[in-house]
């Protein structure tokens, strides 16, 4: 079963973008926002709004949402390994990796930290988010693994989980897409981060039903002790 929320800018849900507030206590804690099926550019744009206004005392921030379909490319993608997008609306953005696809039964994290201020590196990033699907799937029952030469979190050879990443003034935006109950064919038609025939896994296949909304309250702990946060 999947979320039916109506598709919105974030900005019209919390005021994403704005200035943040500044509250220096809260820098352990980072605040969590549940923000439903959003429209992805708005959203990309709301977090580097939020990266470039932030400070050092500004709270963290972590957006658990699903996206509309679309397929993102990051910067070192190429656009050969988008095979047949069809209706499918392509973006590129200013993230790390290659392209992948974001469609709804996808929950998608995005933690927006002050890394300097956390005393993490980007690797320890990257590492923390593929431990906190490791982690949750472990819960499950799904016995989940990284891939040091290839970003991500896989169960035996096929993709449950990518990572994408930017750092600008020291805070991380982007993140990490786990795929729950959705539909993974739109993946047959590019080269799933680059790597032609790779397979793509979902947690409903493994485990049998689950929603975005229970996936975001079971991986949050897994996420918030990955980093340190808890």
């Amino acid at each position: 079963m999947r979320d039916s929320t109506t598709a919105r800018s974030p900005e019209r849900g919390a005021a994403l973008g704005a200035s943040p507030a500044a509250a220096p206590e809260a820098a352990r804690a980072p605040r969590s926002l549940r923000l439903g099926l959003a429209e992805y550019e708005p959203t990309w744009r709301a977090m580097q709004r939020f990266t470039d206004a932030r400070d050092a005392s500004t709270p963290d921030e972590i957006w658990m949402l699903e996206h509309p379909p679309v397929y993102t490319l990051g910067m070192a993608a190429r656009r050969e390994h988008v095979l047949a997008p069809g209706d499918i609306p392509v973006i590129a953005t200013d993230r790390g990796g290659q392209v992948t696809y974001h469609g709804p039964g996808q929950l998608v994290i995005y933690p927006l930290l002050d890394l300097r201020r956390l005393e993490l590196g980007v690797r320890d990033l990257v590492t923390a988010l593929e431990r906190t699907v490791i982690d949750y799937a472990a819960e499950l029952g799904v016995d989940a693994r990284a891939k040091r030469e290839a970003p991500g979190v896989y169960v035996e050879g096929r993709k449950l989980a990518s990572v994408g990443l930017r750092i600008r003034r020291g805070a991380s935006y982007h993140g990490l897409a786990l795929n729950v109950d959705m539909d993974l064919e739109p993946f047959t038609r590019i080269d799933p981060c680059g790597y032609a025939g790779l397979e793509m896994t979902q947690l409903a296949a493994l485990v049998g039903p689950l929603t975005v909304a229970q996936a975001m309250r079971g991986i949050e702990p897994h996420l918030l002790r990955a980093l340190r946060l808890d």
